[in-house]
């Protein structure tokens, strides 16, 4: 690109925005947005410096879109801020948070009044209104139901190797912190999931599951090994 066309692009990006500010966008820095042509954003959505919006992209009003933040063919609803953060062909409903830092691959859907959290990715999957996992969680090829919390560390296992499978998530049941959903596996309605375990069997509504290895304690061992001895 010569100095000519790359003027010409500056200029050509500069007056997009400036179209969407006099339709009620607001942009921190407006010089440092990077917008598709086609891309529709709604009144009083903030645009924050490095934004980059491709294809065909619709955001809601009154939106909130973070430094860092691209999306791609993906629709937002209203008042829903994202940090930081990547989607690629997906959609994210009203009222939700996401980021920093989460990723959402292509065909991941996620409701209202919903939480992604910082380093969490969502891979062809669905979450259902008020379903949060705000923190360090792979959610992949599952459906979550509504108002379902995924604790710190919570990994939907699907792939073995060779094949991928889904899990089922269903409505108002909490997963706790570093478990493992080994798919395909479904956790019922209002069940709960100790901190810690590998489920590898349906889980029926109302239940408790808990899979913990029985822990073992070998007293004396770090004397007998030398292992905080600094001299050897």
């Amino acid at each position: 690109m010569n100095t000519a066309d790359f003027e010409a692009e500056e200029k050509a990006r500069l007056e997009r925005n400036l179209a969407y500010a006099e339709q009620g966008v607001k942009f921190i820095d407006i010089r440092t947005a990077y917008i598709d042509e086609g891309v529709v954003i709604g009144k009083d959505t903030v645009i924050y410096p490095l934004v980059v919006l491709e294809g065909k992209v619709e955001i809601g009003q009154g939106c909130l879109i973070g430094a860092n933040t691209r999306i791609v063919d993906s629709t937002i609803g209203d008042r829903t801020d994202i940090w930081s953060s990547v989607i690629i062909e997906s959609s994210v409903g009203n009222e939700t948070h996401v980021g920093p830092f989460a990723y959402m691959r292509p065909n991941s859907h996620v409701g209202s009044g919903c939480k992604v959290g910082d380093f969490v990715e969502v891979k062809n999957s669905t979450m259902g209104d008020g379903a949060k996992s705000s923190h360090l969680t792979y959610i992949g090829d599952s459906d979550v139901g509504k108002n379902v919390n995924l604790g710190c560390g919570v990994v939907f296992v699907n792939y073995d190797g060779t094949k991928k499978f889904r899990s089922t998530v269903k409505d108002n049941a909490f997963i706790g912190c570093n478990s493992n959903l080994i798919s395909p596996v479904t956790v019922g309605e209002k069940s709960y999931v100790g901190a810690g375990s590998t489920i590898t069997k349906d889980v029926p509504d109302g239940a408790l599951y808990i899979e913990r290895a029985k822990p073992k304690i070998i007293e004396g061992w770090v004397e007998r090994t030398g292992k905080l001895d600094k001299s050897k």
